[in-house]
């Protein structure tokens, strides 16, 4: 997986994503990515025409960048200035901000209806925040909040989280106690791993889990499946992964499907109760396939 390949596009989306899983040690382009996700629930859209968008949000952003005075070594300074250009390009200037009369629609987790409505879920906006910010070689990252994604600039040994789903707006750690507080209850008190930076492969994993959550609130194991498979196309080695395809798999019907999943799961070091439950379950499967 290389950014060539990125840059010259891809033929068929999952053969892009399996490529990351089979090469977890290389830099990955989480745009590109959720695009290529996006893709193989909307076969009939051009992906150029998607990707041909992203790369304006980071030329605008460039533009933009050339036009300030950022003559000063204040690390301070120059992540507010920064900070503010992300906000204009993507908010102000593309209309981009979250969802939140249709929160669980399926199309706030798919990058493509995202771009065509400027409308999404944290994650999803988040990615148009990252990818934008990269092109011009600044600092960013997912933070790993629980319930609610958001992304971090960094400038030298400075940063500011920022919230994409409000507009970009900073979050300082009274908003964070605040947040968590009103998402967990009065008792919750924030922890360090709550602000901790992810990967791109995680993020990519988390915009996925929310369209399986919903996936399988609304009853669709089939598709509910079919989104977990696509998360070990690039995390093959996720043993929660193979655990959940191998039960849902199980409930649909599908038993050989189920089986190689509950295999997969016991070739892992997971939980005494995961995999006693998991042997039991694979043991019943072998005895009707019998």
């Amino acid at each position: 997986m290389t950014e060539d390949v990125a840059a010259k596009g891809w033929q068929s989306p999952d053969v892009y994503l399996r490529a990351i899983g089979a090469a977890p040690e290389l830099p990955l382009d989480v745009a590109e990515a959720a695009l290529a996700f996006a893709a193989l629930d909307c076969p009939e859209v051009d992906p150029r025409e998607y990707r041909a968008h992203l790369g304006t949000l980071a030329e605008d952003l460039r533009q933009l960048a050339r036009l300030e005075d950022l003559s000063t070594d204040d690390a301070d300074a120059i992540l507010a200035v920064r900070a503010d250009m992300l906000r204009n390009v993507l908010s102000t200037r593309h209309g981009y901000r979250g969802d939140q009369s249709t929160y669980d629609d399926l199309q706030n987790a798919n990058l493509i209806r995202v771009i065509d409505r400027r409308r999404g879920l944290p994650v999803a906006l988040s990615i148009l925040y990252i990818h934008a910010a990269r092109a011009l070689n600044w600092q960013i990252e997912g933070v790993n909040f629980p319930g609610h994604f958001m992304i971090r600039l960094r400038v030298g040994n400075r940063a500011v989280i920022l919230d994409p789903f409000d507009q970009g707006a900073p979050r300082d750690i009274v908003d964070l106690r605040e947040k968590l507080k009103a998402m967990a209850g009065e008792k919750a008190e924030l922890r360090p791993d709550q602000s901790a930076a992810v990967s791109d492969r995680d993020i990519l994993l988390r915009l996925q889990n929310n369209l399986k959550l919903r996936l399988v609130q609304e009853g669709e194991l089939q598709r509910a499946v079919a989104v977990v498979e696509r998360m070990l196309w690039i995390a093959p080695d996720q043993a929660a992964f193979w655990r959940e395809a191998g039960l849902i798999h199980h409930r649909l019907g599908h038993l050989t499907a189920a089986r190689q999943a509950l295999q997969r799961f016991l070739g892992f070091d997971s939980s005494p109760a995961q995999r006693h439950q998991a042997a039991r379950l694979l043991q019943e499967i072998e005895r009707i396939l019998q």
